[in-house]
């Protein structure tokens, strides 16, 4: 008989980026020990832009110190993919997770992201499909509205998906998101017809399907985010 496994959901409110990326070194650290469940964070970042590891500075289109004179932040990492920009009104998801256990590889790894935004955005009656080759994350026509970067440390994960609930999107006027020249970006907000719930609603609404995508039986919700 297959044992229930768990995932547990630490819920954040706005968090720095680097007070974040910190957390996900040390709980990865801690899930490849065994030491910690298979963990989401879910939370917001203020004003920020990230570069991947490819070290696309040339798709920021404005000067660090004109970033720092709107509020914004820039950090470079060490995920996938290219530039990106997150904020206030856009749901964040790093999930902690063993692939290893689930049993999947990278790439059903980056669908099954996908297939999580998908089924959210389904629930406002907004149509979305994944993006084409190199075009990971999930669109809107040819509007991302949810993009993915992630790490995969000896078969742990760690950053994760950005989804567009309502986050102001002129910031993104000031790169070329995700590298990519003739595409926009939107959000649900602007797509849907329908009222949407508070920010928190839409989080636990891709918390749900990311466990039931990767074969989790059961959510332990953190509210505080403590460990």
């Amino acid at each position: 008989m297959k044992l229930q496994r768990t995932l547990r959901a630490c819920k954040f409110g706005i968090v720095n980026y680097f007070d974040a990326l910190n957390l996900q070194e040390r709980l990865v650290s801690d899930r490849k020990a065994g030491n910690i469940l298979d963990t989401v964070l879910s939370l917001q970042h203020p004003p920020t832009y990230t570069l991947g590891k490819r070290r696309t500075d040339h798709n920021l289109l404005v000067s660090e110190s004109d970033l720092k004179a709107m509020g914004a932040e820039l950090h470079y990492t060490e995920r996938g993919g290219v530039i990106t920009f997150h904020g206030p009104r856009q749901a964040i998801l790093y999930p902690i997770v063993s692939l290893r256990e689930i049993g999947i590889g990278a790439r059903k790894y980056v669908e099954g992201l996908e297939s999580v935004m998908i089924e959210v955005t389904s629930l406002y009656g907004v149509n979305v499909h994944p993006g084409k080759a190199g075009e990971t994350g999930v669109w809107v026509g040819d509007r991302k509205i949810g993009a993915i970067g992630v790490r995969i440390s000896s078969g742990i994960t760690s950053h994760g998906l950005a989804f567009n609930i309502n986050p102001d999107l002129n910031y993104f006027k000031h790169i070329v998101p995700c590298g990519i020249l003739d595409k926009g970006v939107t959000s649900l907000r602007t797509e849907t017809k329908m009222e949407l719930p508070e920010d928190e609603v839409i989080h636990e609404q891709l918390i749900k399907p990311f466990a039931k995508i990767f074969q989790f039986g059961d959510i332990q919700w953190k509210q505080d985010g403590s460990f």
